[in-house]
């Protein structure tokens, strides 16, 4: 007879070890890899071609003075310029300085016998840079003529040899300076991703981490106003860089928090977790560089930058930026670019809400 050892019990209370993990297709982990390969260079396209293929054009500037001045520094910037600027003339420097506070220009040149330039610095740095070398370049060109018509009186035997003309100075005159607390505009400008980022981080968690359309509803709003209060505290009662109402600036901030979380929660609900990928992808790697945050939106090759303003990114910077320094201007496009985002946000929700009601009875 053969005896057989008996087989070897585990220990009582002892795991069971779990089963080993099979292997990942070679196939699928090369598709994988490459696929994450595209991923970085899309993210690196999306936030480098905005600025990399940016160029001066198309800025708007007033002109006052006589029609002959007038048309002369126009001609003569057209010239040395080309497609730099888009010129308008204003009838006054009064009129001329209500432009730059309306945003209708970026800033003005005032002729007559002392020449200005007129300045926005709350537009940026790019802004006040270019002006500050188009006043530059006008003293010199107003210095020549001077220069020269001096030397024409000499020919003519109106002024004895060795008159020298008077030096021309252009002034400069920043019509609405950047705070003292955010002198060079920097803190306006590094503040505009973070808030895209905590927007779409809130999103991701709500749509992860709570279940139901309608207690996700109410989280994005909680989350949204919490947010808008707190960031604004820190923007404007801290660090000084958002100036203005302090309850109408986090109000934008909210609207701007809601609208992006509002977009991933939404598009959660209709596509699943797909639908992150998408909220993120429009929000960050379109409306984010497009935002015109460290540029005009001229300088963005046409049409991205208008398009830009159609984005939450976009619209909200150039909405706490028309708070702070431009309260003159006419801020109700980017408002309403913050409220239909957020309200495609709720009605997404509210969708995914149904269609999810009508697949469990259908599944039942």
């Amino acid at each position: 007879m053969t005896i057989t050892a008996p087989a070897e019990v585990p220990p009582v209370g002892s795991a069971t070890p779990p089963p080993p993990v099979p292997h990942t297709p070679w196939g699928r982990a090369v598709a994988l890899a490459l696929g994450a390969g595209v991923v970085v260079v899309a993210i690196l396209l999306a936030f480098l071609w905005p600025t990399i293929s940016s160029s001066v054009k198309d800025l708007p500037v007033a002109v006052a003075g006589d029609a002959a001045s007038v048309s002369a520094v126009r001609t003569q910037l057209e010239k040395s310029a080309g497609d730099a600027f888009t010129i308008t003339t204003a009838s006054s420097r009064e009129d001329a300085v209500h432009l730059i506070e309306t945003r209708q220009v970026d800033g003005a040149i005032v002729l007559g016998e002392q020449p200005e330039v007129l300045t926005a610095s709350a537009n940026g740095a790019a802004v006040s840079q270019l002006f500050g070398q188009l006043a530059a370049r006008l003293q010199t060109l107003a210095q020549q003529q001077a220069d020269a018509a001096v030397q024409q009186a000499i020919a003519a035997g109106k002024a004895p040899a060795g008159t020298t003309a008077p030096t021309v100075t252009v002034a400069v005159t920043d019509v609405v300076p950047l705070a003292s607390t955010d002198a060079r505009g920097l803190g306006l400008t590094a503040s505009a991703f973070p808030l895209v980022l905590g927007g779409m981080l809130g999103g991701i968690l709500i749509s992860i981490l709570i279940a139901g359309s309608w207690r996700r509803l109410t989280a994005v709003a909680v989350y949204a106003v919490a947010g808008g209060l707190a960031v604004t505290g820190i923007l404007q009662g801290w660090f000084g860089i958002l100036q203005g109402d302090f309850w109408l600036n986090a109000l934008a901030v909210s609207l701007s928090m809601f609208a992006t979380a509002a977009l991933i929660v939404g598009m959660n609900a209709l596509l699943g977790r797909p639908g992150i990928a998408i909220g993120a992808i429009i929000t960050v790697l379109i409306g984010n560089p497009l935002s015109s945050a460290a540029q005009p939106l001229q300088f963005i090759v046409a049409p991205w930058g208008a398009i830009g303003q159609w984005f939450v990114p976009g619209a909200s910077v150039t909405l706490l930026r028309d708070l702070s320094y431009f309260r003159q201007a006419d801020a109700a496009f980017p408002w309403l670019v913050l409220v239909g985002w957020a309200v495609a946000g709720g009605v997404a929700m509210v969708a995914g809400h149904f269609r999810n009601q009508e697949v469990t009875e259908a599944a039942a």
